[in-house]
């Protein structure tokens, strides 16, 4: 049986593939539930977290739509599911890295992350394409001793499935700040915008589920590049 979210996962996809265009219907839900092997409520929770989204909406007594705003691009800004989660079905996605190294962390990044004078983090700058399209330049830091064995490998890859799958570290909740900026010389030449377009700054503490800081990352992207979508329920 499937989960809700990857319920919502699928049809996100196939909604960005073109197999549901803008302000089209989508099946009924016992169809849906009969397509995924599930049930009907499972179905429904799929489809709130997408109405949630901005993605569809509803017309009470006809059916749900396709919304005629949604972008690939868009983003749930309250889930915790890496770019790759997000975004690695509807296109090609690849990471191009900028610089990697482990330093020892210093004042700011021992208190963002509790981290000991002694200890050291990976630092780490990539720019996220999707289908040859920049989409984010991240800066991450992240513990060494918490997050052991990262690699390049692991960069051009996905982190948080290293983490999830081959660490078998559970991630847990987050904490965003986001904020317009203007471009720095790094933004006009890694995501390929003029010195007046507004970027869209991301900073974030990110956290296991026993409550240890994993990550802290600063990610720029255009502002014509999706919207960050938050909900609160």
């Amino acid at each position: 049986m499937a989960y809700y979210h990857d319920i919502a996962a699928d049809i996100r996809t196939q909604i960005s593939h073109g197999k549901y265009e803008k302000n089209q219907k989508l099946p009924k839900q016992t169809e849906l539930a009969i397509t995924y092997k599930t049930s009907r409520v499972t179905i429904q929770k799929a489809l709130n977290l997408l109405q949630v989204e901005g993605i569809i909406y509803a017309k009470k007594g006809t059916g749900t739509f396709v919304s005629e705003a949604y972008s690939t691009f868009d983003y749930n800004a309250r889930v915790n599911r890496g770019l790759t989660k997000r975004l690695g079905k509807t296109g090609k996605l690849t990471s191009r890295i900028i610089s990697f190294d482990t330093l020892l962390a210093d004042e700011q990044e021992q208190s963002k992350l509790r981290l000991g004078k002694e200890d050291r983090i990976y630092d780490i700058v990539r720019l996220r394409l999707l289908d040859d399209v920049p989409v984010a330049l991240e800066y991450t830091i992240m513990p060494v001793a918490v997050i052991p064995g990262i690699t390049e490998e692991v960069l051009k890859a996905s982190v948080y499935e290293y983490i999830s799958n081959t660490l078998h570290l559970p991630i847990g909740t987050s904490i965003r700040r986001i904020k317009a900026d203007r471009p720095d010389i790094y933004d006009q030449q890694h995501l390929i915008c003029s010195p007046n377009d507004p970027i869209l700054e991301v900073e974030q503490t990110v956290y296991l589920e026993n409550g240890i800081p994993f990550e802290f990352s600063q990610s720029r992207h255009r502002y014509d590049m999706g919207d960050f979508i938050v909900a609160n329920n």
